[in-house]
């Protein structure tokens, strides 16, 4: 691979920290972001990544790093994907060609991998509060650092934002926000906010008529007298005409809007807040995307994307069903029979597969933006009125909302169906791994959790999931099961409720799994047969809750039983397996999952291999296990 060092890039490969931007004159400057912007590029085409956000904030970040002094002065980032030109510009560049690899850059901010990461985030709407809490720390300190939080994609919409916002001044008179607004999260904005926002940018006229009345006033008999009064009229009704006034009656002062792409007004305008010995928001405007047309028009699309081309922005086309479009597609279908169906995401339409649905059925679509607990209530509310909402969301974000599915939705006994994308572990890492959630899902009330092997199975579950009156939750993960190459068209399968499927019979153990990894148990099956001579029973396992108790009561009597899923054995299949058979003899039980240690970020296959979850180590293991 080519070494960062190697690139021919005059300004880039000289930036060993911040300190290295201090004596750069503007149009080093900008000839740095260019550079910045092409190392983007290259980088994120071949490993994947969030290339659009951090297009978007290059100036930006460039000149909160020339102005400001981190590690000293903190900058959190909000969400953590679009800090990538941060670890560029912190000594990060050799780093940064392994971004998203197993074992190397991570994807989002972490205090692990530099000094200059303040606060880890992959999870929107966080850095508004964890700015304050550095803030209030550095005044019980008495030391004079400055924080800065950079809210960016939406983030504002969020409910932990809203509230940390609304605590500033109890707290804290020196902080700045900067509003990075590029009116996108994931998704296009939605709710009264972004038009809020929308409505400040097209208030700039007022401003500059404010400027310029100012500098008239300055210059005729009596200015200063008049422009006193003018101001105590202005003030009592400028909330009326300025949308920036709701920062001010929260106690932050609002400057803004600015061009986020303007280096030389950016840096003019970092200094002066700088100075500031006051709560301030700088209202920011990007473009996400910025430098890269294809990205310029597809924003959504490249958000978030796997490798592609650089020169077309196409990435490679993969023929194979996803669960994302089983899920979509069965949705549709479901939604054009009965009438009573409503999709809600958060922020989410088009990594959950939504796009197609909501354009056919755009009144009984509902984005309620980035706030997991609002979609979770809100969906609540429509079914105690007859309605039955389907909501769409990523296992890492449903965690968010687990206060919520129980207060909300299982005490009332509401027919929600959850659809949970994402669950598993993804390449991005710790932050979004979906192999927690089965901890909380499993002691909620009125409650069936389901995992479907492949996508006809998904569909399959849906439709079956609409024939409860209780809340179900359907979990499948990112991509593709590459076992069917199209969903069935016919009627769907009949599933008994809260029966396991058995796939292969055996004498010598039997295996229990879940969702993909029934496919490695096939595959574990064979294996051991050829290796060892060991003959496997198969169970796709298929419901959580309820459980095949009385089935795996049976086979625990015969044989030993082993385990496989994509989650946290302590709370997962593990867990439930244990209990069932807590007070029953039996010939062994053995499990294959994730630990409670943190799983790295990385290509699911090189996860799989060093942690000993593939079917080659797990067959291995299993002969191990039985050898006397």
């Amino acid at each position: 691979m080519l070494k960062f060092s190697d690139k021919n890039y005059n300004l880039l490969n000289k930036i060993e920290g911040p300190q290295d931007l201090k004596g750069l004159e503007l149009q080093e400057l900008e000839e740095l972001a260019a550079e910045v912007r092409e190392e983007l590029l290259d980088t994120v085409s071949r490993t994947g990544g969030h290339i659009g956000p951090n297009l978007g904030v290059v100036e930006l970040s460039i000149a909160l790093h020339k102005v400001f002094n981190t590690p000293t002065d903190k900058f959190v980032w909000d969400v953590g994907h679009q800090a990538y030109v941060h670890k560029l510009l912190t000594g990060r560049q050799e780093l940064f060609q392994t971004l998203r690899q197993f074992d190397g850059c991570q994807a989002f901010t972490s205090r692990d991998e530099s000094e200059h990461d303040s606060f880890g985030a992959g999870h929107a709407g966080t850095a508004i509060s964890a700015a304050l809490g550095m803030a209030a720390a550095r005044d019980l300190k008495g030391t004079d650092e400055k924080v800065v939080a950079i809210v960016g994609d939406g983030s504002l919409n969020c409910g932990i934002s809203l509230e940390g916002l609304n605590n500033i001044t109890e707290v804290t008179r020196n902080m700045v926000i900067i509003l990075n607004d590029n009116k996108m999260s994931i998704s296009k904005n939605v709710g009264a906010i972004p038009k809020y926002l929308n409505n400040i940018i097209s208030g700039r006229s007022y401003n500059k008529f404010k400027s310029f009345t100012k500098t008239v006033l300055k210059k005729v008999p009596h200015g200063e007298e008049i422009r006193k009064k003018v101001s105590k009229i202005e003030e009592a009704t400028k909330g009326l005409f300025v949308p920036g006034i709701l920062f001010e009656q929260l106690g932050i002062r609002y400057l803004g809007p600015i061009d986020g792409h303007d280096l030389p007004t950016l840096i003019k305008t970092l200094e002066a807040v700088k100075t500031f010995n006051h709560p301030v928001i700088l209202h920011v405007i990007t473009e996400k995307g910025r430098g890269y047309h294809p990205a310029t028009q597809a924003p959504e699309k490249f958000h978030g994307l796997s490798s592609f081309n650089k020169k077309t922005g196409k990435s490679a086309k993969s023929n194979s069903l996803t669960f994302s479009k089983a899920f979509g597609d069965t949705l549709i279908e479901m939604a054009e029979k009965h009438k009573d169906i409503v999709g809600i995401t958060a922020a989410m339409a088009s990594g959950t597969g939504m796009v197609e649905y909501s354009e056919k059925f755009p009144k009984r679509f509902f984005d309620v933006g980035i706030a997991e607990e609002h979609a979770t209530v809100f969906a609540a509310g429509l079914a105690t009125n007859g309605i039955r909402p389907v909501v769409a969301l990523y296992a890492t974000f449903l965690q968010r909302a687990f206060d919520c599915i129980f207060h909300d939705v299982c005490l009332q006994n509401l027919p929600v169906i959850f659809c949970v994308d994402r669950s598993g572990i993804v390449e991005d890492g710790p932050t979004h791994h979906g192999i927690q959630d089965l901890g909380f899902l499993r002691s909620m009330p009125n409650m069936s959790i389901l995992m479907p092997k492949d996508e006809n199975e998904l569909r399959d579950m849906m439709f079956a999931a609409y024939n409860q009156d209780t809340s179900v939750v359907i979990r499948y993960p990112r991509g593709s099961s590459q076992t069917i190459e199209e969903l069935q068209s016919d009627k769907p399968n009949h599933i008994d409720w809260g029966k396991p499927e058995l796939l292969r019979s055996g004498k010598d153990i039997a295996i229990w799994a879940t969702g993909l990894e029934v496919s490695t148990a096939l595959e574990v099956a064979e294996i051991l047969s050829y290796k060892a001579k060991i003959s496997a029973t198969i169970v796709n396992t298929r419901f959580l809750v309820p459980f095949g108790e009385e089935l795996l009561t049976e086979h625990a009597q015969r044989m030993p039983i082993f385990t496989i899923e994509d989650h946290q054995m302590k709370g997962g299949l593990a867990s439930t397996v244990d209990e069932c058979l807590i007070n029953t003899k039996h010939n062994g039980v053995y499990h294959f999952g994730w630990g409670t240690e943190i799983v790295p970020h990385g290509k699911q296959d090189l996860i799989k291999d060093s942690l000993g979850m593939t079917a080659q180590k797990i067959a291995q293991s299993i002969i191990d296990q039985l050898q006397p």
